[in-house]
């Protein structure tokens, strides 16, 4: 257990950032399968739309570190190119 004050305000502080941090990547994953659900339902307008509104939460969560800038990088590709062949399907 901490023993001193120092480490007891560094527990305190890494559960305050990790509650943010989880909050942050539920919110991006939500925004993700809103896409993913709209890529289903074969309306491309709508995917186009749900996309514009997760790139910059995903986005956000990158900046914040919370997780890797080349995994978002990813993610908004493979969600664009799916939504980009729903036209020529």
């Amino acid at each position: 257990m901490a023993n001193n004050a120092s480490a007891r305000k560094r527990i305190r502080q890494n559960e305050r950032r990790r509650e943010r941090n989880v909050a942050r990547v539920s919110r991006m994953r939500t925004f993700i399968k809103k896409v993913e659900a709209a890529i289903l339902s074969g309306d491309k307008g709508a995917a186009a739309e749900a996309l514009r509104a997760a790139q910059p939460e995903m986005q956000r969560a990158a900046g914040k570190g919370v997780v890797a800038r080349n995994t978002v990088a990813r993610k908004i590709s493979r969600l664009s190119a799916r939504i980009k062949a729903l036209a020529t399907a």
